[in-house]
């Protein structure tokens, strides 16, 4: 289903510029001004958390969450490259953005002990979490870089005694008046939860059956994937849509308890001197104990726990305010600053107790919008001077140290790679995964052996050094291979199905890069599974249950068209 954005959401837009070269961090955060280009509105202060309207059902059985980290990939060891398949990634200069060809069927044909002896070498690595309440912190060395040697991270994916899937449930769609945001969905041991229109709904893992219900009496318009301490974080507008007030502002912030299906908490942030309207969010976030919401008008933190407001962003004279926020293990921020076309844009670690900046990068004047796809490293992806090829929007990222100091650039503008992130949103990026001291991501989809099939592979960068890696896991003929997560060492990835297939999600190992198969779905679902396109859809695999979610929700276009909000498959 291919929909518009919602009509409230910021414009689309490019971002670009030179290499940025570093620069002091800007004052203390100042608010967001009221629109793009417009004097900035004093500081916002977050209000005490209101009680749910409605009181939620009780919950089911308890269960714990896991962590919905940057979407992951994985791979093998690199193979004699196959008729009209993708090449490994040559190294390239972390100095710098690279131009490459656009022809992804190039050969390299790399045979020799001194190339398997380096992909035994990298293939070590270690393992940064994502996790939002935190984990195993990688092994280092005594120079404080990562340690080569460290032992792999045991995943807790098991392989299904039979790996063949069948329908778990499907649900249909509500069909919204216009366009609207459904997005979450989050996957705990015993609960599938998914936001819907007004509400959100948890479903068992046995038979797909309703198990709890959140009304909202109101769109959810944003959540976070990460879980702490079994909660996560949403957005929702202000009130339902009516004819004087179609497309509600999102202004609401609330934590909802997954194992039990409450709304805990729901609170918004109001401008201190501007009058009692509350700010309007895009993102939200959570990292540890913090729950951050941001946007074009500003941002605000909340405790996890209880709602009790944390900090605001501060406000000074270069008309700085937080774009979004990044969370997981650590939490960071863009920051806009200065006004119209004079805007600069830093990436910040903060304090998520105090918000206070650790260290700030300032990224050149001609990146307009970035997003976060790791914040432990933190890890900016960026469109500079408009380069990057084939719709995906990044050309290159830049990987900062624990000082805020620029430890490599990778580029990625020959458009060999299909990593994507939106125009304007912080932390949407997807089909980019970090783990094992590298950042795993897809190649674009080509021509494989046969006239008709297309094929991808997954393949990484090294963080210490910006350069390509031996790493190499392909697809298979007339497969297209995308990371979703990472699963300690290894990588979850799913594999969009031929016309004549289904689906399969696999397992790499992250050292031997050895692929296993975790689920292979049945032929007739691959109409189904054709509606959920990886870079757009809500796609989470655990234990052997599949998701595959909307995001957005609008109208069929036909009366016999049947719109579903997710689909799911269990192993047998």
């Amino acid at each position: 289903m291919s929909t518009p954005p919602p009509p409230s959401q910021p414009p689309a837009g490019g971002f670009g510029g030179p290499p940025p070269p570093p620069g002091p961090p800007p004052g203390q955060p100042p608010a967001a001004p009221q629109a793009p280009g417009t004097p900035p509105p004093p500081p916002q202060a977050a209000t005490q958390p209101a009680q749910p309207a409605v009181p939620p059902p009780p919950g089911g059985q308890p269960g714990y969450g896991y962590p919905q980290q940057q979407q992951a990939g994985y791979g093998y060891p690199q193979q004699p490259p196959q008729p009209s398949t993708l090449q490994a990634p040559a190294p390239q200069p972390p100095a710098r953005a690279t131009g490459g060809s656009n022809d992804v069927r190039n050969q390299l044909v790399i045979v020799g002990a001194a190339l398997l002896a380096m992909a035994l070498i990298i293939g070590g690595g270690f393992w940064y979490t994502s996790d939002s309440g935190g984990g195993d912190q990688p092994a280092v060395a005594a120079n404080g870089s990562p340690d080569p040697k460290a032992p792999a991270v045991a995943g807790s994916e098991k392989v299904p005694a039979n790996p063949k899937s069948k329908t778990l449930v499907n649900v249909t769609t509500q069909t919204p008046a216009d366009v609207a945001d459904v997005k979450g969905s989050w996957l705990t041991d015993t609960t599938y939860v998914k936001s819907d229109l007004g509400k959100v709904v948890g479903y068992n893992l046995v038979d797909g059956g309703k198990k709890w219900e959140i009304p909202l009496n109101a769109n959810v318009c944003g959540a976070t994937r990460h879980i702490s301490d079994n909660k996560t974080a949403i957005l929702f507008e202000e009130g339902p849509a009516t004819a004087d007030r179609k497309y509600p502002q999102c202004t609401q912030v609330g934590v909802v308890d997954l194992n039990t299906g409450k709304l805990l908490w729901s609170a918004t942030a109001k401008s201190a001197t501007g009058g009692d309207k509350p700010v309007s969010f895009e993102e939200v976030t959570l990292s540890g104990q913090t729950v951050a919401a941001g946007g074009l008008y500003g941002g605000a933190a909340w405790n996890l726990a209880d709602g009790k407001p944390l900090w605001t962003p501060k406000t000074d004279a270069q008309g700085c305010y937080d774009l979004g926020y990044g969370g997981g293990d650590a939490l960071a921020v863009l920051r806009k600053c200065g006004h119209s076309a004079d805007e600069t844009l830093y990436a910040q670690a903060l304090d998520p107790v105090s918000g206070a900046p650790k260290y700030s990068y300032k990224l050149s004047a001609g990146i307009e919008w970035a997003g976060i796809i790791s914040t432990k490293p933190l890890i900016v992806a960026a469109n500079v001077g408009n380069t990057a090829k084939n719709a995906t929007n990044v050309s290159d990222l830049f990987v900062l140290d624990d000082a805020g100091q620029l430890k490599t650039r990778i580029g990625l503008s020959s458009g060999s790679y299909a990593p994507r992130c939106p125009a304007t949103e912080v932390e949407q990026c997807t089909n980019l995964v970090v783990g094992n001291g590298k950042v795993y991501l897809p190649s674009y989809e080509h021509q494989g052996s046969s006239p008709t099939g297309r094929t991808n592979e997954i393949v990484s960068f090294d963080l210490e050094t910006g350069k390509a890696t031996s790493d190499r896991a392909d697809a298979g003929e007339k497969y297209v291979m995308y990371p979703l997560r990472m699963d300690g060492s290894n990588i979850i990835a799913y594999k969009v199905p031929p016309y004549d297939g289904g689906g399969q999600v696999v397992s790499i190992d992250g050292k031997t890069m050895k692929e296993t198969l975790l689920m292979q779905n049945p032929p007739g679902t691959r109409s189904l599974e054709a509606g959920f396109a990886p870079d757009r859809s809500e796609i989470r695999y655990r234990n052997g249950r599949l998701f595959m979610a909307e995001s957005l929700a609008s109208k069929p276009y036909s009366d016999k068209e049947k719109d579903y909000l997710f689909i799911s498959f269990t192993a047998s």
